[in-house]
């Protein structure tokens, strides 16, 4: 157990150069990198308070679980430990289900879970544990079978997205598509092409890929939390925004509520 503690101990070693940089980290630019991460969320919590108040407060979890990816990811290229790539793979899964327990719509549902968003947290949760055991398991193959879960999720985007009326959302939503394939792009460049990107002297691919999958990220959430409101509570009538100022789309997205004080006793989680 020990062992899997140690420095290198992880079967997964990216294409930028270890200890290159600083001594004491084995890959700085991949770690730095995760700098969004940390300082993103906390704007973002803030931001979202009026959604969380009137319509879910679940979405905070979202954001500190993305707060837990980068820091989990930072001390994996770090180190390059084994614990440290499980930590850095777990949070990503269950980021993931978590927003699917949350955002997945109620009118895609099995019959057996009867429209219950809480059902289907459990489920999740479930899978999640599951899921969990099998990355554990098998930590050399965990990064490609991540990545797959990527593309039914933008699948599920690009199908509400053509359900949406408002021009400004569907904008936002392309460029998430598009941010979201040069990230995979980036990340199978350094995984696929090293020695290509050695040859150029620039090793760090997968470092644009904490940028961007960060930014496809929370940009994901942010639309599934507009289509959320307004499949289960229309009457809310939720409004994208940017900060810091709201003519300006390439700002931070968020949502806020219209209509505030309208609420039932069902609130979604």
């Amino acid at each position: 157990m020990w062992s899997h503690l140690e420095r290198g101990s992880s079967p997964v070693d990216w294409c930028e150069s270890n200890y290159s940089i600083s001594p004491m980290i084995a890959e700085f630019v991949n770690t730095v990198s995760n700098i969004l991460f940390f300082l993103f969320p906390p704007v973002l919590i803030h931001l979202f308070q009026e959604y969380s108040r009137f319509f879910n407060p679940g979405i905070n979890v979202l954001w500190v679980l993305l707060m837990i990816v980068g820091l989990s990811s930072a001390y994996f290229h770090a180190t390059l430990s084994l614990v440290g790539q499980l930590l850095d793979e777990l949070a990503i899964l269950w980021v993931f289900m978590a927003a699917f327990a949350m955002f997945f719509p109620k009118r895609y549902f099995p019959k057996f879970l009867g429209g219950n968003r809480r059902l289907l947290a459990l489920y999740s949760s479930i899978l999640s544990v599951i899921s969990t055991a099998f990355l554990v398991m098998h930590p050399a193959a965990n990064a490609f079978a991540l990545m797959t879960l990527a593309f039914p999720a933008l699948g599920l985007m690009y199908k509400e997205l053509n359900k949406v009326k408002c021009a400004r959302v569907y904008r936002l939503g392309l460029r998430c598509v598009a941010i979201s394939l040069l990230a995979i792009f980036s990340w199978i460049m350094d995984r696929m092409f090293c020695d290509a990107w050695l040859s150029i002297d620039f090793p760090y691919m997968h470092g644009v890929w904490h940028v961007l999958i960060f930014i496809a990220s929370y940009t994901a959430l942010v639309l599934f939390a507009y289509f959320n409101v307004s499949e289960e509570r229309p009457e809310q009538k939720p409004q994208l925004k940017y900060w810091p100022r709201n003519d300006f789309e390439l700002g931070v997205p968020y949502i806020t509520i219209k209509h505030p004080c309208r609420r039932d006793t069902n609130m979604a989680i």
